[in-house]
């Protein structure tokens, strides 16, 4: 039964690794992967001389650490909002509503934020101009840019994140909650000394895990969302790449940045399992 998605993991994820090669290579379609010249780490160093390396990376890690740190403090608060939420009715309506944003792709939640958030026309450039302040340009202007994006990210994926933090608050005994009720503790105070103690354990595994992410700052989002214009501010490596590959055809300098991003990672990732293992006790083997 598992044959089949060995087999698929062995195509799609395993053979396409003979391609790293063309990051040691000057590619040459016509001359094909294993016969262009190798050319050694040339590729690596056009990229690390490259003006614009810098600010790339500047640019993936201070999208993705933003990402990273909303991702853990909005999820938490609204799982300890729901929580407290006594009406079943209200909080299902509610949870289905958060949830939905998360179901829906990059390629149709960019379409709507461009039309809400267009300078000229959009309900909230409206919203500003009824309250005095000028248009806004979020999708067009460095300084507000890279806030757009991370909290357009959080409000897609802050509904599906709650599930993993409401489920950690549902295994915290109700007899807690009733000790400190009778001791005179209100909400606020269960909350601090019961609920979130109680949560700690996944808010660390969860937090731990995301290191592995830290050069990931969403690709499809990015791509759907930025321009030219917003470059200085919204280019991160996996759009570098792109342009680098696929419009620019400089195959082995793209496969050079996509190779030293992959090692990078693994390095991440195995030191967030690591931590995992140490400070949450969670392990994968």
């Amino acid at each position: 039964m598992v044959l089949p998605s060995l087999i698929i993991v062995l195509i799609y994820s395993y053979g396409p690794m003979a391609g790293s090669v063309i990051a040691f290579k000057k590619f040459l379609p016509a001359k094909g992967i294993f016969n262009s010249p190798w050319i050694g780490w040339d590729n690596f160093q056009y990229i690390l001389l490259m003006p614009d390396t810098p600010r790339i990376i500047a640019n993936t890690i201070t999208i993705a650490v933003m990402k990273m740190g909303l991702g853990l403090i909005v999820p938490i608060t609204a799982a300890i909002l729901l929580n407290e939420v006594r009406q079943a009715l209200f909080r299902r309506t509610f949870q289905t509503l958060v949830y939905l944003p998360h179901f829906l792709s990059w390629v149709i939640l960019s379409g709507i934020l461009i039309d809400i958030l267009s300078p000229t026309s959009g309900i909230v450039n409206q919203f500003l101009g009824w309250l005095g302040f000028k248009p806004i340009y979020f999708l067009g202007d460095n300084r507000w840019f890279q806030f757009t994006v991370v909290l357009s990210d959080v409000w897609k994926e802050f509904g599906f994140g709650t599930i993993v933090y409401l489920a950690a608050l549902t295994g915290i005994s109700p007899t807690l909650y009733e000790a400190a009720e009778a001791d005179g503790a209100g909400r606020w105070r269960q909350i601090w000394h019961i609920s979130l103690p109680g949560m700690t354990p996944i808010i660390v595994l969860m937090a731990v895990l995301s290191l592995g992410n830290v050069l990931n700052a969403g690709f499809d989002q990015i791509f759907n969302l930025y321009s030219p214009q917003v470059y200085e501010s919204g280019d991160i490596i996996d759009t570098f790449v792109y342009r680098l590959g696929i419009q620019q055809f400089q195959y082995g300098v793209a496969t050079a940045v996509g190779l030293f991003k992959s090692v990078i990672s693994f390095v991440l990732i195995s030191l967030s399992y690591f931590l995992a293992y140490r400070l949450a006790n969670y392990r994968i083997f």
